[in-house]
């Protein structure tokens, strides 16, 4: 089976975002390089002030999940929030999937409050202060479309 792992895209705080990120869902950075670790012989178009951006992260989340991302250098086209696509969270307890949204949602744009839904879950989406969107979820009855 494969496997989907969301990748972001930042203009410049892809590392403060991925802070956030983390002391929402714990644990730690499988991994985190900067474009100045790009090997010498790799050709990537750059402005010395953009050394420190971040080239890739990648923070696990849940069982065998991974929240990818990068900031943009000056080369690339800057990333625009778009409602185009959501990040969506199934979480395993009423209470994680509660503490999860309040956390992400903090400072960002409630769509949709959470709540019990029509179709039985607790649910509710958001654009973090990132310009992210989220949807979070919780079913006490599972179903097999749950990821």
């Amino acid at each position: 089976m494969a496997t989907i792992n969301p990748y972001l895209n930042f203009n410049g705080n892809c590392e403060e975002a991925f802070n956030f990120y983390k002391s929402i869902f714990g644990g730690e950075f499988a991994t985190i390089m900067r474009f100045k670790e790009t090997p010498s012989n790799v050709q990537m178009p750059r402005d010395p002030s953009e050394d420190n951006l971040i080239m890739h992260v990648a923070l696990p989340v849940g069982k065998g999940n991974l929240l990818m991302g990068s900031d943009r250098t000056k080369s690339m086209p800057a990333s625009e929030p778009t409602d185009a696509f959501s990040v969506s969270i199934t979480a395993d307890s009423e209470a994680e999937a509660r503490r999860i949204y309040d956390a992400l949602s903090k400072g960002g744009d409630v769509k949709m409050p959470f709540e019990k839904s029509f179709w039985g879950s607790l649910f509710g989406m958001f654009m973090d202060k990132y310009g992210i969107q989220w949807m979070v979820s919780y079913s006490e009855q599972p179903t097999s479309q749950q990821a």
